[in-house]
């Protein structure tokens, strides 16, 4: 059963850049589905990026180009690196893991989550 603890989130300014950690229990990045997402107050939560097993990463069309999701496998650590951030980026940001090392879109459940981190972005 995976654990997930995020970090790493904070108040920025438009066009700051922020990174995300997720630091995961056992050998999880190498091994599962890893994601994440996002929910904003009053929104559904949504998907940001996806990193599967073998290293292919998929990210939503709002945060391609600006986002990059990456994850150091020795330190079972799954990252968000975001650049030029937005206010509509502002959200709680989760962590999600699914035990299977293909992703098969952001629709798929996820059976394990993170607490989460806040970003707020300001203009």
């Amino acid at each position: 059963q995976a654990q997930l603890v995020e970090s790493g989130g904070g108040s920025v300014q438009t066009g700051g850049s922020l990174r995300l950690s997720c630091v995961a229990s056992s050998a999880t990045t190498s091994t599962y589905c890893m994601a994440w997402f996002r929910q904003a107050p009053g929104k559904e939560r949504e998907g940001v990026a996806l990193d599967n097993a073998y290293g292919v990463t998929n990210y939503a069309d709002s945060v391609k180009g600006r986002f990059t999701i990456s994850k150091d496998n020795a330190k079972n650590t799954l990252y968000l690196q975001m650049n030029s951030l937005k206010p509509e980026d502002t959200a709680m940001y989760y962590c999600a893991a699914e035990n299977r090392k293909y992703c098969v879109g952001f629709q798929a459940g996820f059976a394990y989550w993170g607490q989460g981190t806040q970003v707020t972005v300001s203009s």
